[in-house]
């Protein structure tokens, strides 16, 4: 079922054009990420579907009633979408169960559990004050899911967090998600927030969605070099290189991801490469690779390897 859905949205600022020709459905019970460089314009649509920015032109239904701006009412905002900025405020000198109870709209009960979820059931009887910035995201998250929102819109919620509390955000909203009660739309710039996460990718360039696709579709068959490079490290290789013929590689695709070549063993048909650097990433090396003029990224866990080594590679994607 569609719960929220953007037709035609535009927005220009001045003579700059921040939005233009967005249309897009949100299904109920869904997650959704929105990715896209800085300035890509990912905030103001949030902010344009939360009803906090009024766009230029075009409308948003949520449930199938058009969502007024806010030239159109008095205190913007839609009282069933939830909206977590990146720049979240919380009232300073105030205790943190005051400020959750005048955003509760939850059996107390119910309320609870959200206190659990999000860790910060032993924080009420605090001052907000007195509490560490992964702290206050959490009490941010928990003041609007106490509004019992049907659409959570995420604008970055990971950023300056620790990696501590970025697992315990993840958690938070993976609990979410599991309840079949909550639909999601997350802005991240970080790949391993998203790709294990979301139903649905949206590719933002320039104000305009340029992709969209399941986290499989985008990370494997990236429309172009920028949505390549938003999921993570890539090779572009050309339809006319002779690697393509020497690794196998598919016709239909032009980026492929580090991991997808593993390390052969020397045989007459193998791709034969000297290695020019080697990084070292904890669980796995990645090693920058010239095979006859060719510069290629590959991803191994082989840490018996020296600088200027020849190896042999092959394509080993289960998308070939």
């Amino acid at each position: 079922m569609e719960l929220i859905q953007l037709r035609q949205i535009g927005k220009n600022q001045g003579d700059r054009k921040i939005l233009a020709h967005i249309n897009l459905t949100v299904q109920a019970n869904s997650r959704t990420a929105l990715i896209g460089e800085t300035g890509s314009g990912k905030s103001t649509l949030m902010k344009i579907m939360a009803g906090l920015v009024q766009p230029t032109s075009g409308e948003v239904l949520f449930e199938k009633k058009r969502i007024e701006g806010p030239d159109e009412v008095l205190i913007p905002g839609h009282k069933q979408i939830g909206y977590l900025s990146q720049h979240f405020e919380l009232l300073n000198n105030y205790r943190v169960e005051e400020l959750l109870d005048m955003a509760n709209k939850m059996e107390q009960q119910d309320a609870n559990e959200i206190y659990r979820v999000c860790k910060i059931d032993h924080l009420l009887k605090r001052k907000t004050n007195a509490i560490s910035g992964g702290e206050r995201q959490r009490i941010a998250l928990a003041k609007i899911l106490v509004g019992n929102p049907k659409l959570l819109l995420l604008d970055e919620p990971f950023t300056n967090l620790d990696l501590s509390n970025n697992k315990i955000i993840n958690n938070i909203i993976d609990s979410l998600c599991k309840s079949g009660k909550m639909t999601i739309v997350l802005v991240s710039h970080d790949p391993a927030n998203i790709l294990s996460w979301a139903d649905n990718i949206i590719v933002l360039q320039d104000g305009e969605i340029i992709q969209i696709g399941s986290p499989k579709e985008i990370y494997y068959y990236p429309i172009n070099d920028y949505t390549a490079g938003l999921l993570g490290d890539y090779n572009t290789i050309e339809k006319d290189d002779p690697l393509r013929t020497s690794l196998g590689l598919p016709s239909k695709r032009m980026y492929f991801r580090p991991e997808e070549f593993t390390i052969a063993n020397k045989h007459e048909n193998a791709t034969r490469a000297n290695i020019e650097q080697q990084l070292f990433y904890g669980n796995h090396h990645k090693l920058k690779l010239n095979t006859n003029g060719k510069k290629i990224d590959v991803l191994v866990r082989n840490t018996a390897l020296t600088m200027g080594e020849e190896i042999s590679i092959e394509f080993n994607s289960i998308h070939r």
